[in-house]
């Protein structure tokens, strides 16, 4: 099966990249299973419900929502009934679910675990525990239903990310880094089988700084920080992300391309 995973979807630059380019990436590749990061979908910082059923006809199964997912309060009864993923490492888990079980297109069940680093890394009102240990107990459980595991992991660190991947080697079909915005080339199959990226990228304002107006990040840089004017890019918009050929029945990757498409 064909597994794509598509990196940050940052304000509606973004969502015009996957509305508009993630219909054709399905039928080229003939993708089974899609698996967006909107930690930035709604200008920048967060997800709506309305944009996430957006997102949802584009035929994304499963969407994960990064450290910004307490920005937008009308995705919280969302995050109870939806296939949308908050951190699954929170140390309180008061709301919402970090991993769930979803058939692909063609009736394969697909797990997939949300996990945040630590490194430099803060959300909002949460504290996390560690992404390793904290999947150590979570694997035990997902095995029984699926060897298809998916683990996106929202992290500024790309040791930290690293480090997750020769974890996991062998224990899950891929991990791949969400979160810092500029795509890595270091897509790769690990020794056990396990597919691994840094960073999936940003689908979004290429003409930016990391999705947000130049201009305006500029001003906010040569301020010292006291200009705090936030403002989405609007120009070179493009979708980022994996696309990962996995073997159904050991869960192993078999294959990896990166994928870079402008509108």
């Amino acid at each position: 099966m064909n597994i794509l995973c598509i990196g940050d979807i940052f304000g509606e630059p973004g969502r015009q990249a996957v509305f508009q380019l993630l219909p054709r990436l399905i039928h080229q590749y003939g993708i089974d299973f899609v698996l967006a990061n909107a930690d930035n979908a709604a200008g920048g910082k967060g997800v709506t419900d309305k944009i996430a059923e957006e997102l949802f006809k584009t035929q994304i199964d499963v969407i994960t929502a990064g450290n910004h997912v307490w920005e937008q309060e009308s995705i919280f009864p969302q995050l109870e009934s939806h296939p949308i993923l908050r951190p699954y490492n929170l140390v309180e888990k008061d709301r919402g679910k970090g991993w769930c079980v979803v058939s692909s297109k063609k009736g394969h069940p697909v797990a997939v675990v949300h996990l945040q680093g630590r490194v430099f890394m803060e959300t909002k009102g949460h504290k996390t525990s560690s992404p390793f240990k904290a999947m150590d107990a979570l694997l035990k459980e997902i095995r029984k239903e699926t060897p298809i595991i998916l683990v996106d992991i929202h992290a500024e660190a790309s040791a930290e990310k690293k480090a997750l991947g020769w974890y996991l080697d062998g224990q899950v079909t891929c991990v791949v880094g969400t979160h810092t915005h500029v795509q890595t080339a270091d897509e790769e199959i690990l020794p056990k089988g396990t597919a691994y990226m840094t960073d999936l990228g940003m689908t979004g304002p290429h003409h930016s700084v990391i999705g947000l107006d130049v201009e305006t990040a500029l001003k906010r840089f040569l301020s010292d920080g006291e200009f705090k004017k936030f403002k989405v890019a609007s120009e070179g918009a493009r979708l980022e992300g994996l696309l990962i050929g996995v073997d159904e029945e050991s869960g192993r990757a078999r294959q990896v391309t990166r994928i870079r498409k402008s509108l």
